[in-house]
């Protein structure tokens, strides 16, 4: 088996596949998240900058959205005005943290963009499920189709050093 075919099978396996034939199109368990739910934040902080239209929570941000949760340092609220808030996008610093009920994915920093429905996490990427792991420099999941892609960043930054690693668990065959 070519090596190209075999990472792609155990990114396959990893992200919860049937088979090869949908090997090259890996799905987030975040498909299909509705962006347009209600957000709730918490933090030990907020600062309104209203002719800027933003807002800025700081210590122990907790963001949750449906079954989406994040955790952060530091959350900076992008929104528009008019007619009501409409938020429009989340950056985030400080030991990010995306869990949905399956998958948990860490980095340094996090950016939640609800009009183009992506989720990028940047520096020392981790995404967890099901006890298998792959980390790199950048991922970005697209909560329409559920794509998931991890890069490995430039050689010689972050931790993975230009290349995406992965740790796989494997099904034990039961006699």
């Amino acid at each position: 088996m070519r090596r190209s075919t075999l990472l792609i099978a155990m990114a396959a396996a990893f992200l919860g596949f049937a088979g090869l034939a949908r090997a090259a199109d890996p799905v987030s368990a975040l498909k299909g998240h509705d962006s347009s739910a209600p957000i709730d934040v918490t933090a030990d902080r907020i600062e309104v900058q209203d002719r800027s239209d933003r807002a800025i929570f700081a210590g122990n941000v907790h963001v949750k959205q449906a079954t989406l949760a994040l955790d952060t340092e530091r959350l900076t609220v992008s929104y528009s005005g008019g007619s009501g808030i409409q938020i429009r996008r989340l950056d985030a610093a400080g030991g990010v943290v995306v869990r949905s009920p399956s998958e948990t994915a860490r980095g340094n920093f996090g950016i939640y963009d609800l009009d183009k429905k992506l989720i990028t996490l940047i520096g020392a990427v981790q995404l967890n499920r099901n006890g298998s792991q792959v980390m790199g420099s950048r991922l970005v999941i697209d909560l329409d189709t559920g794509r998931a892609v991890i890069d490995g960043g430039a050689p010689g930054v972050g931790q993975s050093g230009g290349r995406v690693t992965g740790h796989f668990t494997v099904p034990k065959k039961t006699p």
